[in-house]
């Protein structure tokens, strides 16, 4: 008899196969579940250089926070750059670059580029959203100042070696996709193995139960029990005989329908059972492995810089890091401005601004009553206008008004190489009455226009200062209508009364007047409206000759400074140096352009 022993000992494999298919998943739950996080270290044999880069894929290699362990011998910073930011600044420079980890998590790996044995120190750089300074070891945690790839830079003064003792220890993205199902399945595979018994008898009861319920051909018909079990039944083909025989049942017919009924109605459910959960637990540990795939192997998404470069960039720069160069710059032009020392300009200040300034110096240090410029702010910041244009030289705009600022200025930043910092190239008062144009909010950035290039625009930059140039030059100019000058124009209306009450009260002298853009530095970024606004230089050149032998022209204090005089009879010649903002409307706009903001300052003056 093999009915309840094989259903018992099926039933109690099936329990001990549940409960350690459950205790395998609790397993990876508890006492075998990963660690929480994993550290990896810059071998030791590493090579030695003054720089030191960590990847922004190492550090966006795991989701989550990233601490970092830095140890060297002195001082060093720790800056953080875009990619491409930290890259340029590195240059040629021997460095370090930390890529990824090993398989085993324990390992930074490292690729080592040749080069320039030293650079400069990075502290201070305008290229770095923030910076952490150290000495001896730093404990790091890594979070992102926005949205985004970031890098960042380790190193020293530039010339020692960068700390190469550098740790990382990441979130341990490893998961435990089978501990759940292996608890379900095996809580599946106790119940089925409990309830194995009481199903299989009932299945073996049923099917006694049908089989003395079936109908007989006659009691007189002769019958062989031990047959019956080893034959198939075949239905009847000859007429039942017409002599009646008793019916013996012998005990060897009830025996064999009895092991006829035990094979059939309790070994077979219990192996079809059995079959039954093995199949389960196959289709539950495929489909748990299709799930540890797609946990372990996640969809690629597009990084932030790729969606940035589809809208058209990224920004060179955070606002934040706007404020703070502005900051910097504020400072030192004050500093210069108190001092009356153009030497203290050199920092943060260049081209047409420091020019202007240091002119202004030397006209003060001489004439006291002499209007120094108007001061620089950086605060209140009214307007960011900041580039997405990542090679260099690099642009921004701001607008502020502070203390001093009568009204509010358009201030011209400048980087002209990843290693130099922003310089102030131009300020020029917003004009009275005037709004400064709206541009694309500063974590968009703005798209920056060649100043030659006139698409999707009225002009191109290059042609909005020849009209400008044109009309200060000339008041009947045939280009007269495509700028908005007069009342709408203080600027335009005051240099052109200026000259013409030059000419009516210098009745013994001849005068000419030009004003020529310097295409140099030419300036153009694009509005939010589609048109564009144009920063640039305009020199204006004011000669005076006199119209007959022994006639004298005098010169002011200011321009005396420069000529070395106040009086001549062979003529002179004043500089000035001016620096305009127009608005551009965009293409198949009716309005006219504008003149947003306009300054001039002396720069020079000589004698014939």
């Amino acid at each position: 008899m093999i009915g309840d022993p094989v259903r018992l000992k099926t039933a109690a494999l099936l329990v001990l196969l549940g409960l350690l298919t459950m205790l395998a998943g609790i397993g990876q739950l508890t006492f075998w579940a990963p660690a929480e996080t994993v550290t990896a270290s810059v071998p030791s044999d590493t090579k030695a250089a003054p720089l030191t880069v960590i990847d922004q894929k190492l550090i966006a290699l795991h989701d989550g926070p990233v601490k970092i362990k830095i140890q060297g011998e002195g001082n060093f910073i720790v800056a953080t750059g875009r990619p491409d930011d930290v890259e340029a600044w590195v240059g040629k420079t021997a460095h370090n670059t930390l890529t990824g980890v090993s398989a085993d998590q324990k390992a930074l790996e490292v690729s080592s580029a040749d080069g320039e044995a030293t650079a400069p120190s990075p502290a201070g750089s305008d290229l770095w959203v923030s910076t952490e300074d150290a000495s001896g070891d730093l404990d790091y945690t890594w979070n992102p100042p926005a949205d985004g790839e970031w890098s960042l830079l380790v190193a020293g003064d530039g010339t020692q070696p960068a700390p190469s003792s550098i740790s990382m220890t990441f979130p341990n993205n490893a998961t435990t996709p089978w501990a759940v199902p292996l608890i379900v399945l095996g809580i599946i595979i106790i119940l089925v193995g409990a309830a194995l018994p009481f199903i299989a008898k009932a299945l073996g009861n049923r099917r006694r139960d049908g089989g003395d319920d079936e109908p007989r051909d006659g009691d007189d018909e002769p019958r062989d029990g031990g047959e019956t079990t080893t034959l198939p039944i075949q239905p009847s083909t000859t007429q039942p005989s017409t002599t009646q025989t008793p019916e013996i049942k012998s005990p060897t017919g009830d025996e064999g329908r009895r092991r006829g009924a035990g094979t059939a109605g309790t070994e077979g459910p219990a192996l079809r059972i059995t079959a039954l959960a093995a199949t389960l637990a196959a289709v539950m540990v495929g489909g748990t492995a299709i799930a540890a795939q797609a946990t372990t192997t996640p969809e690629a998404t597009p990084t932030s810089s790729a969606a940035a470069t589809a809208d058209g960039g990224t920004p060179v720069m955070l606002e934040s890091q706007l404020q703070r160069i502005l900051e910097q710059v504020a400072s030192t032009v004050d500093a210069a401005d108190a001092a009356k020392d153009a030497a203290k300009l050199a920092p943060r200040v260049d081209k047409m601004e420091l020019q202007i300034r240091s002119q202004n110096y030397k006209i003060r240090s001489t004439v006291s009553a002499y209007e120094p410029r108007m001061p620089v702010r950086a605060t209140k910041l009214q307007s960011s206008v900041i580039s997405t244009k990542r090679d260099w030289p690099r642009t921004v705009f701001a607008l502020t008004q502070g203390e001093g600022n009568v009204v509010p200025q358009v201030l011209t930043l400048v980087q002209l190489s990843p290693r130099e910092n922003y310089k102030l190239w131009a300020s020029a008062p917003l004009q009275p009455g005037t709004n400064f144009p709206s541009f694309p909010v500063p974590r968009k950035g703005t798209e920056p226009v060649p100043a030659s290039d006139s698409t999707g625009l009225a002009y191109s930059g290059n042609e909005a200062l020849e009209i400008l140039s044109e009309m200060l030059t000339n008041p009947e100019s045939p280009n007269r209508s495509k700028l908005a000058d007069g009342q709408s124009s203080p600027y335009i209306a005051g240099a052109l009364a200026y000259q013409a009450d030059t000419v009516k009260n210098g009745t013994s002298a001849n005068f000419k007047f030009t004003h020529t853009p310097v295409t140099n530095q030419t300036v153009v970024l694009r509005t939010a409206d589609g048109g564009a606004v144009v920063v640039g230089r305009l020199d204006f050149a004011f000669e005076g000759t006199p119209k007959a032998a022994g006639d004298k022209l005098l010169l002011e204090d200011d321009s005396a400074v420069f000529a070395g005089g106040k009086e001549t009879t062979t003529g002179m010649v004043l500089n000035f140096a001016e620096s305009v903002a127009v608005y551009i409307p965009p293409a198949g706009s009716a309005d006219p352009m504008k003149l947003v903001a306009a300054t001039r300052g002396l720069v020079g003056a000589s004698f014939k």
